[in-house]
């Protein structure tokens, strides 16, 4: 290894394990005696830190059997076959996603858990086909990018059954399943929690943000701030538990270093998710936005998620990232901030369509007050989009240049031009 090392042109140092270990500092407490079992620590992992700094997450070997025997046994539309099944998976191995949920499946159904290097939206078709896959994983940035690239006789030719993934946009939903011949099926899970809800019956609603119904032993209530339950219809705060005397069972054991958010996490003995989502008579969950993703202006409740998601379809849209920003009448405003697609131009005109765009689909108060070309965005190693990166911190985006203000143009009644 050595002398490989030193034959490059840059050479290479190379450590040995022996070295290595004498040059680690001692361990701050012995290693425990104790015998592994179902509630030993088995794993860490990071929360995303799309809306805030990501806190590490304490996984038990219960956390890990409870997420892999939980989603291979979801049954219904998700019908894990036993030895059948390949799964394709972009996600990170960093990610609970693909880390647990889906290797544990296919370790305790036989089934091949196919890893790539990372999501290529060019090459997805042709390793999709290559590697055989019957199931493939995505978040709600692989459909509209895989709808943006050329059409292909590779993405018609494969062998997938259906897709299982969080995020897609309703108004892509049935256009992804009609190019491509298959359906997805979507689910909602936290690292926290390790198990994940699913829509896995008919009707599938896929106009809507539906994730699935509480099954078996997770319970869940819907909440206002004050943490009283809500009537079924009315948005508030996802709470979360396993039913019987442990609450915590299967989920996370705590954030790392930190007993005081895990508390207050914990709080009245529901898992408080951050996730405003509705419940309907039939026990659908319906995904709203993140609690911190909630825009109020003018007293009237706006989700970033929908005003991105009626942004994301127009054909100029690559990515876009909705935010509040402060007004000074209306409380808060809504930005957008927005990547274009490959060839087309920032200006004004166009900053107008996309407002006029959105006008025209949704409540006269959501469309974005402020619009904002950008030429990227920070995402995670999941392709999230991390808005609380976008700017500078004390950095007020109304005042940078290229902004656009639409806000004179947000009336209760306007005619728009034809």
């Amino acid at each position: 290894m050595e002398a490989v090392a030193k034959a490059r042109e840059k050479s290479l140092s190379v450590i040995s394990v022996d070295k290595l270990l004498d040059t680690l500092p001692p361990a701050g407490k012995p290693a425990s005696s104790e015998t592994p079992n179902r509630r030993t620590e088995a794993s860490l992992l990071y929360t995303s830190g799309t809306t805030g700094r990501p806190k590490g997450c304490v996984l038990t070997n219960d956390y890990h059997l409870t997420a892999a025997y939980w989603y291979a046994e979801l049954g219904g539309l998700i019908d894990i076959r036993e030895g059948q099944e390949r799964l394709y998976n972009p996600l990170p191995l960093f990610h609970m996603n693909a880390a647990i949920v889906s290797l544990g499946c296919m370790l305790v159904t036989g089934g091949c858990l196919i890893i790539p290097d990372r999501f290529h939206p060019r090459s997805w078709w042709q390793e999709v086909g290559d590697s055989r896959a019957t199931i493939i994983h995505y978040l709600g940035v692989v459909p509209p990018m895989l709808l943006n690239q050329p059409k292909s006789d590779l993405e018609t030719s494969h062998t997938v059954r259906f897709g299982i993934g969080a995020g897609v946009e309703p108004e892509l939903h049935g256009v992804f399943e009609k190019r491509y011949g298959f359906p997805l099926h979507e689910v909602w899970g936290m690292t926290e929690t390790g198990r994940i809800l699913a829509v896995n019956s008919e009707p599938r609603q896929i106009n809507t943000r539906a994730f699935g119904r509480p099954i078996k032993d997770l319970e869940a209530k819907i909440v206002d701030g004050d943490g009283r339950e809500l009537p079924r219809g009315e948005p508030g705060e996802l709470l979360i538990r396993c039913s019987g005397d442990d609450p915590r069972r299967g989920f996370f054991a705590g954030y790392l270093k930190n007993e005081e958010e895990t508390a207050e996490a914990w709080e009245g003995g529901w898992f408080h998710t951050g996730d405003t989502v509705i419940q309907d008579e039939t026990d659908m969950l319906f995904f709203v936005d993140r609690k911190k993703n909630i825009i109020r202006r003018s007293g009237e409740n706006i989700a970033a998620a929908e005003v991105e998601a009626t942004l994301q379809s127009h054909e100029a849209v690559a990515q876009v990232a909705v935010i509040a920003v402060k007004d000074e009448v209306r409380e808060e405003e809504v930005m957008a901030c927005i990547v274009l697609m490959p060839g087309i131009q920032p200006s004004e005109a166009l900053a107008s369509s996309l407002f006029e765009f959105g006008y025209a689909r949704m409540a006269y108060y959501k469309p974005p007050g402020w619009v904002l070309f950008l030429d990227s965005l920070p995402t995670t190693g999941t392709q999230k989009i991390q808005k609380a990166q976008i700017f500078e911190p004390g950095v007020d985006p109304r005042t940078l240049e290229g902004i656009f203000d639409f806000r004179k143009l947000k009336k209760k009644q306007r005619v728009l031009a034809s």
